[in-house]
Formats: structure tokens, sequence, C-alpha cells
């Protein structure tokens, strides 16, 4: 279905614009994404948007004619509306031509299957939306089986978390649960839980990994409660050279992740 938008005002505005904000895309179970390259890389992962925004006069592009003959082959719905009303709804002044809106997809631990790759990335408390779509990326480049979201995270399909993904958003698995959810499924089937921690840790390199290895990563200020820590089944330090007593969180899940593909003999292309 093809229809355009001339004003302001119009519902289909007011809805769009509500998807920047956690609350609506939970109750509307919908999110949105801007930009071609973004939209290409979920076509290309198998995922089309429910409703695609287009500005008038936008240049053509030929992964945009795909994009939307794509949408309309998928009985989705193609609004044309002008560049203004495009930057009202992404809240941005400097908008790219094309928008979608997506279905949200089922986050629960009960659709990660734990034996699909040798390493997974888990996020406690990981409240910069930033940090989240790093660690998705950094889940993209190693080969992980996605990113495992433990007790009050950001919302891995807020409009930051998605641009910080670079697209990893719609290749990796996502999960959320509490850490009282997260435990006893882990402990249900194979799966090496690893931290980085001072308490009684070992040198990260040349740690004994073991697949499939669960990388646990804390709160990017305080870190990962003491009794998470204990409940690891292995605890890895990493030095500090200069000044600084900690990596950015995301930085941190990015070299650890190398490492344990490393000790698991898995780095070489």
């Amino acid at each position: 279905m093809r229809r355009e938008i001339t004003g302001f005002s119009n519902p289909t505005v007011k809805y769009l614009r509500s998807l920047r904000d956690k609350k609506y895309r939970r109750r509307q179970g919908r999110f949105l994404v801007e930009g071609l390259r973004l939209l290409t890389d979920a076509r290309e992962s198998g995922r089309l948007p429910e409703m695609l925004v287009m500005a008038r006069g936008r240049d053509a592009h030929p992964l945009l004619d795909e994009l939307e003959r794509a949408v309309d082959a998928g009985g989705g719905e193609v609004i044309e509306t002008t560049p203004d009303i495009l930057s009202k709804i992404t809240g941005k002044s400097n908008a790219q031509a094309v928008a979608g809106v997506f279905a949200e997809w089922d986050t629960s631990l009960a659709q990660i299957d734990r034996t699909a790759a040798p390493i997974w990335l888990v996020a406690q408390a990981l409240r910069d939306p930033g940090n989240l779509g790093t660690m998705l990326r950094t889940c993209d480049a190693v080969g992980a089986g996605g990113l495992i979201l433990v007790d009050d995270c950001a919302d891995p399909f807020s409009v930051e978390a998605v641009r910080a993904s670079m697209g990893a958003v719609f290749t990796q698995a996502i999960a959320r649960a509490t850490w009282g959810e997260f435990l006893p499924w882990l402990r249900t089937g194979d799966g090496q839980l690893v931290a980085a921690s001072l308490r009684d840790a070992v040198p990260y390199r040349g740690a004994p990994y073991a697949a499939p290895c669960f990388l646990l990563v804390g709160n990017e200020s305080q870190g990962l409660p003491e009794a998470y820590e204990a409940a690891c089944d292995l605890r890895v330090t990493m030095p500090m050279r200069g000044r600084a007593d900690s990596l950015n969180a995301a930085i941190a899940g990015a070299v650890l992740a190398y490492e344990v593909l490393a000790g698991l003999g898995l780095d070489s292309v």
C-alpha cells in the first residue's frame, strides 16, 4: 500500500515520532530505523520494515529501489512525505532520506541456541545505548552468537543503539533477562561464564577458556556485583598500564572477546 503524508498533525506522524520513546516502543512492539545503509542491512539479513517512509526529492539509488520493491512485495506500507516531516519524525534536522518501522522480535532466553556459536557476550545493567550498539557490532565481528542483556539495560531497539550497532542488531540474536533468570538458564546446559575481575582472577591471556564461552561485562560505572562475579566459572584480569583503572565496558568486551577466540583456537580467518 502506498500513500502520501503532507501534514505535521497526521496521526501517522505522531505514531512514528512516538517510537523514539522507549515506553511507546514497548507498548507498540515496534522501532524506528533511519538511513538506507541500515535498512539495506536489515533487508539482506531477512528483515523488512512494515512501513517505509521516504522523503520527496530524494536522490535515486538502486538499493532504495530494491528496498521499496521488497516492502511492496511483502505487503508493507510505503509512505512519501516532505523532508521537513521526516526530520520531525526522526528528531534530526539533517534526517536521511528514508526511515523504516520494524516489529521487535522475540528476545526471550528460550530462543537462544547456545550451541550456535562458541562465544556469546553478556552485558549486565549496561545503560549507554552507544555501548550496547558497539557490543552488538563486536558480536558480529567476532562471530558471536549474540548479546544477552541482564537486568536493567538500555533498549537495544532505541535509535541510538541501532545506529551504533551498524546493522548488527539485525544479524545478532538478542535476549533480555534478569540475573535470576539468566544464571539458572545457563546452568541447564554447557556454558562457561567468564568475567573481567580483580577477585581471584588469572591473566586474561592464556586463560583456560572453553566453548561455549559467555563473556560477562558489567555496568559502566559500577562494574559487576560481587555475587555475580562469584558465580562465574572463570575470572580474568587485564593489565592497566596507565593511570586509568578500567576500560570502557564495550571496549573491554571487545578485547576479551578476541582473546577468547585466540584461546579457543578460532582467531584465524
